[in-house]
């Protein structure tokens, strides 16, 4: 169909691992008469699901958008996928909607991806949804469940439909206050869900009380909004995407009920204006305005190439149109865009505010690019998303040596395509690492790199990216004097090595206190080099130096041999002599970690994270019988911690990290990390 703005609901679904959110969207498109037979999750036949790593693990890998139209409304549904070690992809998908409706399985209940995103959406100021979905198998269970939501999310979640007895159905609470319902009745439901509704309005309250408590499902209308913008109702829906009980009153709802492009928060973005400062900028979600749209995800298909998705956001795009992307000068053509279910490709030929398309074939596009139509929006960025930093790293290298040529773009293509990928090339280690979210999520992208890429790696834990620095004064002193027939080298250095405060911005400094001209100003930079050289390539270890400030106060040269290359050899040794004798240590990263698991595991939880040398900062009860665990670790003591996690609490804790600070190495550690160091034979 034709539709304006106004008809337009864009809705991510959102949620823990087997809430049954992809069941949900299939269930949802089937009530839709979108298709006409239902796929499964265990058939690999879903619409959302449809690449080949989610197909054989059975679960949601990828964001997935479907449309569809309902009751006169085009819907944009986003299925995102469940586990943690996935959320980057369910987080970058929510700049491009109105809504979070967060699905929670009547049989697991709140799990801590439920939290998270309830609180990101929450921050983004979103408007928010709870969809608890398998009523027809826990029926017995909902009231309490609810509490629970309520207990979690603040008493701003209130039912706008309430099952029947047998879950075999809902009634509509909104447009209702009669019907059999399995708990709390009826007429209560609803007269608690317009209170809270008219709380926000004080004209409106007023006519609720004088007219004796009745007012009209449009007198509500705008009121309703206005509470989904202020996180001042969380309406909770039930349904089951199995049977289909309450599907039809949850598009009902949806359609009716669901902000649209005009009415829900504008994203923020980010604007430098001329002076340098930064300010919030919203857009107007208006035709009549200069063109904007935001790049949300980047994806690669075998057949079209690259796919950019974007949300619009002001104006309009029309295919073959040429848009500015972020400052670049140089415009960048749309020659497609299409409308998205699942794989599948729809063209348009234009698109107007509120509309998520996807553009194919244009390799400038990137993830959080702003697309506009003038260059007084150069300066404009999208506000990122709060993206955990992956942390769980392998050191990979390719097994063909073929490959190596492919090796690196296809590697940036994957980083392109996941927020919470990346690769680095640890210069302290000489690894190329690519870091991901946990175990899973690294076992996923190899699986792709070889199914899809036809990329074999290697891949094992990553060596520790140490840091070595010093603890305290001393003094280095070299002479080099090469003789081999005609002009020699010659060069003398006594320098001082000192410690420099942690919070030093480059962590190294070069002075010079040379009187007399025993060295030569000319040879100075040549002495820095040479330190500078043990400074990347390490001292006692091989890992980079930090912290250490050089001081070169006395020397001799030659006026025939002394030249550049001897001093640079006669500092670097005199500066590894001076380290030798500063008392040299080995700093290791740490990571700050956030544990949520059932409290009953708080002891083995704490005695796992005291032997793997690390620290309890605090710990928190949370609802339902829940505990979050903040600590700090050593990097080197989580490379299986994912693993060990699931293994303490049955599959039911969690956790994130980041990363925190350096911290000197024990003894027995740095003992032996500097017994494996070999050194390479330097030619003078």
């Amino acid at each position: 169909m034709a539709y304006t703005t106004e008809q337009l609901r864009n809705i991510a679904l959102a949620g823990h691992a087997f809430a049954g959110k992809t069941t949900l969207v299939e269930a949802i498109l089937h009530e839709a008469k979108v298709i006409g037979r239902r796929g499964t999750v265990e058939e690999g036949t879903t619409v959302s699901d449809f690449e080949p790593e989610e197909k054989q693990h059975k679960h949601s890998l990828n964001a997935s958008i479907v449309n569809f139209d309902y009751e006169g409304k085009h819907f944009n549904v986003i299925d995102t996928p469940g586990y943690p070690d996935f959320i980057g992809q369910a987080v970058s998908v929510f700049p491009a909607v109105e809504t979070v409706a967060v699905v929670v399985g009547a049989d697991r209940g709140v799990q801590n991806m439920t939290r998270r995103l309830m609180a990101i959406a929450g921050e983004r100021r979103l408007a928010r949804m709870i969809i608890v979905n398998k009523i027809d198998e826990h029926v017995g269970r909902l009231e309490e469940l609810l509490e629970h939501l309520r207990e979690t999310f603040g008493p701003e979640c209130l039912p706008i439909n309430l099952p029947t007895p047998d879950g075999s159905d809902v009634v509509d609470l909104w447009e209702h206050s009669d019907g059999k319902v399995a708990f709390m009745g009826a007429g209560e439901g609803h007269r608690r869900l317009v209170e809270q509704v008219i709380d926000v309005d004080e004209e409106l309250m007023a006519r609720y009380l004088e007219q004796e408590k009745s007012v009209t499902v449009e007198q509500l209308h705008d009121a309703f909004e206005r509470a989904l913008r202020e996180s001042h109702l969380i309406p909770v829906l039930f349904c089951s995407a199995k049977t289909g009980a309450g599907l039809a009153d949850l598009l009902h709802l949806m359609a009716n009920l669901a902000p649209n492009p005009l009415e829900g928060n504008p994203p923020p973005y980010l604007m430098t204006r001329q002076d340098g400062q930064t300010i919030d900028w919203y857009p107007t979600q208006d035709l009549q305005h200069e063109t904007l749209a935001h790049v949300f995800k980047i994806t690669s298909d075998q057949f079209v190439g690259k796919m950019s998705f974007a949300r619009v956001h002001q104006g309009k795009i029309t295919a073959g149109a040429s848009l500015c992307l972020d400052d670049a000068k140089k415009p960048v053509r749309i020659g497609h865009i299409f409308r998205v279910r699942g794989k599948d490709h729809t063209e348009m030929t234009e698109a107007i505010p509120g509309d998520i398309i996807a553009i194919p074939k244009v390799e400038e596009l990137h993830f959080n690019g702003v697309l506009h139509a003038s260059h007084d929006l150069d300066s404009l960025k999208a506000k990122p998303m709060p993206l955990p930093r992956p942390m769980y790293g392998q050191a990979v290298e390719t097994k063909n040596k073929a490959d190596e040529a492919k090796f690196g773009q296809i590697l940036a293509k994957m980083a392109e395509e996941d927020p919470t990928f990346t690769i680095d090339r640890v210069a302290a280690t000489h690894e190329t690492v690519v870091r991901g979210m946990g175990e899973l999520h690294l076992r996923v992208v190899f699986e792709k790199l070889k199914g899809k890429y036809k990329l074999d790696l290697d891949h094992r834990a990553p060596k520790v990216a140490y840091k070595e620095t010093i603890t305290s004064k001393a003094d280095g002193h070299h002479r080099h004097k090469k003789q081999t027939g005609g002009a020699g080298q010659f060069g003398e250095v006594y320098l001082r090595v000192e410690p420099l405060p942690s919070d030093h911005p480059d962590g190294f400094e070069f002075v010079s206190e040379v009187v007399g001209g025993t060295v030569p100003r000319q040879y100075w930079p040549a002495v820095e080099k040479g330190c500078r050289q043990v400074m990347a390539d390490g001292a006692i270890a091989g890992y980079p130096m930090t912290g250490v400030r050089v001081v070169l106060y006395d020397g001799k040269y030659h006026d025939v041999d002394s030249k550049e290359v001897a001093f640079v050899t006669a500092g670097k040794r005199a500066f590894i002599d001076a380290v030798t004798k500063a008392k040299p240590v080995l700093m290791e990263p740490w990571v700050s970690v956030e544990i949520t698991a059932p409290s009953g595991k708080m002891g083995d939880i704490a005695a796992d994270i005291s032997g793997k040398r690390g620290q309890v900062q605090s710990t928190d009860m949370l609802p339902g019988d829940q505990m979050l665990v903040k600590a700090t670790v050593p990097l080197a003591e989580m490379s299986a911690y994912s693993n060990q996690l699931k293994s303490m609490t049955g599959g039911q804790g969690s956790f994130v990290m980041d990363y925190s600070h350096f911290e000197r190495t024990p003894p027995s550690v740095q003992q032996s990390v500097v017994a494996a160091f070999k050194p390479r034979a330097e030619e003078d």
